[in-house]
């Protein structure tokens, strides 16, 4: 298993899209305490307004627990636009909830990918909630995965915000 393997600079603009950018704290949809581009702010972490420059450095370390996560629980290989997508989904969702997903054992078992799509598309709630921002990430998340196509996926997204 390779476990360097990193986000794109497509993939990071990618997150960048969904996640948006705050300079100061807000809640995100789940009601969790955020800053940046989705940094989720701990414990003793202090935020006042931040620079986008520093949001990414923010989202950079981030998404190696995201990267890292990715490249421990997936047993074959992945191309990388299938790579940036797991790891967006990874970053929004957390490692456990990858760890313990169907969608991870249907691409273990490199089930069809219309098994796996129907797996991606289940996590679309926020705080037991279905949220329409997060079905559309889902869809151009797998879009991505599906056709590696990260225009496509894009616009994937930017349709089904409507």
């Amino acid at each position: 298993m390779d476990y360097t393997r990193k986000t794109s600079p497509q993939g990071v603009e990618f997150i960048k899209m969904f996640e948006g950018f705050s300079a100061v704290p807000y809640n995100d949809s789940a009601g969790l305490p955020t800053i940046g581009f989705g940094h989720l702010i701990k414990p003793g972490e202090v935020f006042g307004a931040i620079s986008s420059i520093e949001a990414t450095a923010l989202l950079a370390r981030d998404l190696g627990t995201a990267e890292g996560a990715v490249n421990e629980a997936v047993q074959g290989t992945l191309t990388q636009s299938e790579f940036d997508a797991l790891v967006c989904f990874t970053y929004n969702l957390g490692k456990g909830n990858l760890d313990s997903s169907t969608l991870l054992k249907k691409i273990n078992s490199l089930a069809p990918i219309v098994d796996i799509g129907t797996e991606w598309k289940k996590w679309v709630n926020a705080g037991g909630v279905p949220v329409k921002g997060l079905a559309a990430r889902r869809l151009a998340e797998f879009t991505l995965y599906e056709s590696g196509d990260y225009s496509l996926a894009e616009h994937v997204y930017r349709q089904n915000q409507k």
